[in-house]
């Protein structure tokens, strides 16, 4: 999740070794295993007995178990080293979904991915799975337990998961199990848990500017939201039955909690678990929409003379006031999937471990 423009590392690859012997089988990278995902993935894929390499832009932790390799994801001589003698690749670099950097996400999502999958041919990698995102089908409007059989959005709610279909379509299409390259794509929504840079951070700092007192709509609802541990479990059972003859060769995996909750509750939970008022005042969901829309107008208007960048937006109102939760059965039937860890058993998990934000009376 950290991979950033690869020119701020200059020319440079830094490369930090560890000694291991382990079966080919068992050795892995992760890309972007320096971010939120990414930390949470290498921890449980150790647990395991594999031998981790990371590649990244930046150390984002200490481990002497760990090889650590930094450069940039768009140069193949950067990364090359990172991937020698691995079978298996976890690709989950990324920019935060919340920027307006429109050339970070093509260079980084497409660009990035497309050299992935061409240095990952000439290293010999057999596995290549791909953290995507259920956003790929979403265009705003309801989906009540979406299946991966709905076709990629056309319009697309942002620039953001429009590189993340480009990216998915280059992953899949790759798929040659002729030339023992197998690839799959890992579609989970809402990741939450201990240590998220973003989702509770930034509910938090809205409820303390007084930006969570409505709910958009009557509440009700349905999203998936998916607690870290289950996506990563849903990636390393993708590697684990990825094979020439598996149903998952080349196809997409929704993976969630499989328990949707109106999002205005799992808000309110996670507001009220650490002092804060829940939202209580409600807005017509269209009357927000149009509002929204009207601003970001506004907002292109005057960009040419003010730098504005407006948090209430269409693409925000359709998150919050919508249905969008998917279907977790092809996981199932394919890889055996389930979650390991409850909603409730999640929330809590996470509200404990951000008692620092709680409101002080």
């Amino acid at each position: 999740m950290d991979q950033e423009v690869g020119e701020q590392m200059g020319d440079q690859v830094k490369q930090i070794d560890v000694a291991g012997d382990v079966p080919k089988a068992k050795k892995c990278t992760v890309i972007g295993g320096s971010g939120f995902l990414g930390q949470y993935m290498v921890e449980e894929l150790l647990a395991r007995g594999y031998a981790v390499n990371v590649f990244d832009i930046r150390q984002g932790f200490d481990n002497p178990q760990v090889q650590f390799f930094l450069g940039d994801l768009c140069s193949q001589q950067d990364l090359s080293p990172a991937l020698k003698g691995v079978s298996t690749v976890f690709h989950c670099a990324s920019p935060p979904p919340f920027s307006d950097n429109k050339e970070l996400f093509y260079r980084v999502n497409y660009i990035g991915t497309k050299n992935v999958i061409e240095t990952c041919k000439e290293a010999g990698v057999q596995k290549l799975i791909l953290t995507s995102s259920a956003s790929v089908i979403f265009e705003g409007v309801d989906i009540r337990n979406g299946t991966e059989d709905l076709p990629y959005a056309t319009t697309p709610i942002d620039y953001y998961t429009e590189t993340k279909i480009l990216q998915e379509k280059a992953v899949l299409s790759a798929n040659d199990p002729e030339s023992n390259f197998l690839t799959v794509a890992i579609r989970p929504h809402g990741i939450f848990g201990p240590r998220d840079p973003q989702l509770v951070p930034i509910l938090i700092e809205a409820a303390r500017n007084g930006k969570m007192k409505f709910v958009i709509g009557n509440g009700e609802n349905l999203v998936d939201f998916t607690f870290v541990e289950n996506v990563v479990h849903g990636h390393i059972l993708a590697a684990e039955h990825l094979a020439q003859d598996a149903a998952l060769c080349g196809k997409a995996f929704h993976i969630t909690n499989d328990e949707p909750i109106p999002f205005w509750t799992f808000l309110s939970r996670i507001l009220t678990g650490l002092n804060y008022e829940a939202p209580k005042y409600h807005i017509p969901y269209w009357v927000a929409y149009y509002l929204a829309l009207l601003l970001s107008l506004l907002v292109t208007l005057l960009s040419p003379i003010l730098q504005l960048r407006p948090t209430f937006t269409p693409m925000r109102v359709a998150l919050a006031g919508t249905f969008h939760y998917y279907s977790c059965e092809r996981a199932k039937k394919a890889m055996g999937y389930q979650p390991l860890v409850t909603l409730d058993e999640a929330m809590e998990r996470t509200v404990q471990s951000f008692r620092h934000l709680c409101r002080v009376e």
